[in-house]
């Protein structure tokens, strides 16, 4: 199995599909494709039909797009309970993940990831203010709810954290202010192995994309 990512320090959805299986304890091998550079492309459009990473290659069936990727594997590895064994829960945790996966566009344009960068700070028009609202209420009521059981947004690790963890990083690049009732999750996120390791190996990286670079 190999998952095709793009740079670690800029690539959200990138981190998404690794996290995922770094988390459920998969083994895969990974394979990096730099983003904007020359070749860049040429080197998209020979990976998947969306010229987009990630892309997951798993018994010669090739998955694009991190949703698919995630429900791919959640079906494939059905032990790793990647989604609530409970089917309010799992419907609860869905609808968050396709929020995020379809949202947010303020958010995603205004706040590129950047993992390496640290005090960055942004203007805060309402839309962008509107998302990162709608972020905490989704992490308070999954605070609220769940986090009892875990300390991940729904107890134990899901795919919903998949989804969220560019997120946290990007409020952690931006210095956003948490409200104390959706503090804990990112916090949790942070602790993870696999978060760490991303860090590391996103600090590393030279690669420069100058229009990721905001603030």
């Amino acid at each position: 199995m190999k998952l095709t990512i793009g740079n670690k320090n800029y690539s959200s959805w990138s981190l998404r599909s690794w996290l995922l299986l770094k988390e459920a304890g998969i083994e895969f091998e990974e394979h990096r494709i730099l983003l904007n550079t020359a070749s860049s492309a040429a080197d998209l459009a020979a990976l998947s039909p969306a010229s987009r990473v990630p892309a997951l290659l798993l018994d010669d069936q090739l998955i694009w797009d991190t949703q698919a990727i995630a429900e791919t594997v959640a079906e494939r590895w059905p032990e790793k309970k990647l989604w609530p064994s409970d089917p309010v829960v799992r419907a609860h945790a869905r609808s968050v993940c396709a929020e995020m996966h379809s949202g947010f566009l303020a958010l995603r344009e205004l706040m590129p990831m950047n993992c390496r960068a640290m005090g960055r700070k942004v203007a805060l028009p309402d839309d962008l203010t509107a998302d990162i609202d709608r972020i905490f209420e989704i992490w308070t009521d999954c605070q609220q709810r769940y986090s009892s059981k875990g300390g991940w947004l729904f107890g134990e690790f899901s795919i919903a954290d998949a989804m969220f963890a560019p997120v946290v990083l990007r409020f952690r690049t931006y210095g956003i202010n948490l409200p104390e009732s959706a503090s804990a999750y990112p916090a949790r996120l942070l602790e993870s192995e696999a978060m760490q390791r991303w860090l590391a190996e996103s600090e590393s990286e030279t690669e420069v994309i100058e229009n990721d670079e905001k603030g």
